[in-house]
């Protein structure tokens, strides 16, 4: 990695997309929160190849771990907000639902 800079700048932008994925799933818009899930996964690949021997003062590492406490905060709110979609999903999909009436009853198909 080429300097501190950017390491601290990968860290913001992974916290910037987390923060949008958590506006996202607070307005239920479950479509836009996959296309974040992507790029949120492909800055987080892209850190972790670039992580290398980048020595951090106190006051760095503390910076660093603000910004891991946020982005696990965005995610944990995250999941308790989808946690109820997925388990009235995983319901309608259990046992013997009908194709037809697991639409109707996620997107008020008639």
């Amino acid at each position: 990695m080429s300097s501190k800079a950017d390491y601290f700048a990968r860290y913001e932008a992974i916290a910037a997309v987390s923060e949008r994925m958590l506006c996202a799933a607070r307005d239920s818009h479950w479509n836009d929160l996959i296309g974040l899930q992507d790029e949120y996964r492909i800055l987080v690949d892209a850190l972790k190849a670039a992580d290398g021997g980048i020595r951090l003062t106190v006051a760095e590492r503390a910076r660093k771990f603000e910004l891991i406490r946020q982005i696990l905060a965005d995610d944990a709110a995250i999941r308790d907000l989808a946690s109820p979609c997925m388990a009235r999903l995983s319901a309608l999909f259990a046992g013997t639902a009908q194709p037809s009436r697991v639409l109707q009853e996620l997107y008020g198909a008639r």
